[in-house]
């Protein structure tokens, strides 16, 4: 069914609309973090760059950023691992149907976010703990993963998914075990996707809404931690911005190249 020209219009108002509401405030940060006096008139006056230089002279934002990249790493390369596992175990062993364990791992992360951290502490702390394992940057790292980890299963999955059997089949009837199949056959086919998750993932770790709650009590300070502590403090807002709008930067490029990542998967 065609739709009208006013009903075309209208759609592409409400997509207008709606992408303005996602990324009018992430221009308005990304605004202040250039602009000394915080104020929000248009044009915006005290544009400046002296802010970022401040931001990295201080040694809470440095600490702040390490923390981050060495919790997003650990995260990324558990859900690289964990991820493909079971993407390649359902593909191969078809164990359960695919739907039921998508919809176990996934649950979680459609659970509300403070739920799910509350009982990941509590969890934790029942278990764990009792063994000496105390809060830390593990717990971070373990939080970041647990939510990861779905992102690089569904992107290696939705690839294997797309990819007949033909090529196994044959690596098979030619003799070859499961795993030189694997190696020689499936791995290079989810290769891309497998990058491309990762990639996804390492972007997904810096965002600390999901897990704030789980490692509350950690004693790690990553960066979105660090804008949370610092948000309402006046002398901070305009390095809070600059570090909100550096996190905004940096989260476009893993984005970017794992939709392009993506899109040649689903050219081939």
């Amino acid at each position: 069914m065609r739709l009208s020209r006013l009903s075309r219009l209208l759609l592409r108002l409400a997509l207008a609309a709606g992408l303005a509401v996602i990324y009018v405030p992430l221009a308005v940060v990304l605004l202040n973090s250039v602009n000394a006096d915080r104020t929000f008139g248009w044009p915006p006056s005290g544009l400046t760059l002296r802010w970022w230089g401040a931001a990295w002279a201080s040694s809470g934002v440095r600490d702040a950023l390490w923390t981050s990249v060495q919790a997003g790493l650990g995260a990324t390369a558990i859900a690289l691992v964990l991820g493909t596992m079971a993407a390649f175990a359902v593909q191969r062993y078809r164990f359960f149907g695919r739907e039921t364990v998508s919809l176990v791992i996934i649950l979680p992360i459609a659970l509300p976010g403070i739920v799910t951290g509350i009982a990941l502490n509590n969890a934790f702390r029942t278990v764990l703990e009792p063994f000496g394992v105390g809060l830390g940057l593990f717990t971070v790292v373990v939080g970041h993963a647990t939510f990861c980890v779905v992102t690089v299963y569904n992107n290696v999955l939705a690839r294997l998914r797309r990819t007949g059997a033909s090529l196994e089949e044959a690596s098979a009837d030619l003799g070859a075990g499961p795993f030189t199949t694997f190696r020689l056959v499936t791995f290079p086919m989810m290769r891309s996707a497998l990058l491309a998750g990762g990639l996804l993932a390492f972007a997904l770790s810096f965002d600390e809404i999901i897990v704030t709650t789980f490692t509350a009590g950690a004693g790690v300070r990553t960066l979105p931690i660090w804008i949370f502590e610092n948000l309402f403090r006046p002398n901070q807002a305009p390095v809070v911005n600059v570090v909100a709008a550096a996190l905004i930067v940096a989260s476009v490029v893993p984005i970017y190249l794992a939709q392009r990542l993506s899109s040649d998967v689903g050219a081939h």
